[in-house]
């Protein structure tokens, strides 16, 4: 499947239908699900069991599903798992979404982590580590979007595992809470390729 009718499928998607501020439920946009998700498959890293953690309402399982891998999504909020699993028989992607917390569940055999995890931005949100500590943990590589600007921290926080290659993206976050000033806010995030083995 070429990226762009994999993006075009993404895009079909549902997305929350009542977002928690404190999980920072942001729907991962399509274009940059699209080249995560393609960036894994050119290097390989969607051949064995891919975890999706935070999966929200599904896009990054989808989507690796969609190509070709066996995929788990993990994710604490059942409004969202019931959005996700109807977003996967909507387009025919196999995809096991199971409730849980990431700093508690137990996962084998997982080659890959995709995730968009939560930055962290809001007080009293989870952030970014838990979701680290388990990806790490868990997988041989890693996709995590961060905040721009997370690059040290997240070397470090990883050790001994390597960061591979980091990305510059622009991420367009649609006026999703209250405290939002605008219709769309683009903010600059970084796509992180960490390998574990």
């Amino acid at each position: 499947m070429k990226r762009r009718k994999l993006e075009m499928m993404l895009e079909r998607l549902e997305g929350f239908a009542s977002p928690d501020p404190r999980l920072e439920q942001y729907s991962t946009p399509a274009t940059i699900a699209s080249e995560l998700l393609y960036s894994a498959l050119l290097r390989g890293d969607l051949e064995g069991t891919v975890c999706d953690l935070g999966s929200g309402t599904g896009v990054l399982a989808i989507g690796a599903a969609i190509l070709g891998a066996r995929v788990v999504g993990v994710e604490i909020d059942p409004s969202a798992i019931r959005i996700a699993r109807e977003n996967a028989r909507r387009v025919g992607a196999e995809v096991q979404f199971v409730r849980g917390d990431v700093a508690n569940i137990g996962l084998q055999n997982v080659s890959t982590v995709v995730m968009n995890p939560p930055f962290g931005a809001q007080k009293g949100s989870y952030g970014d580590r838990a979701f680290l500590r388990k990806a790490t943990e868990t997988a041989e590589v890693v996709y995590s979007i961060h905040n721009a600007g997370s690059e040290g921290f997240i070397r470090r926080f990883v050790e001994p595992c390597k960061v591979e290659e980091v990305q510059k993206i622009a991420f367009p976050m649609k006026r999703t809470f209250k405290f939002h000033t605008k219709d769309l806010q683009v903010v600059e995030v970084e796509l992180y390729r960490i390998f574990c083995r």
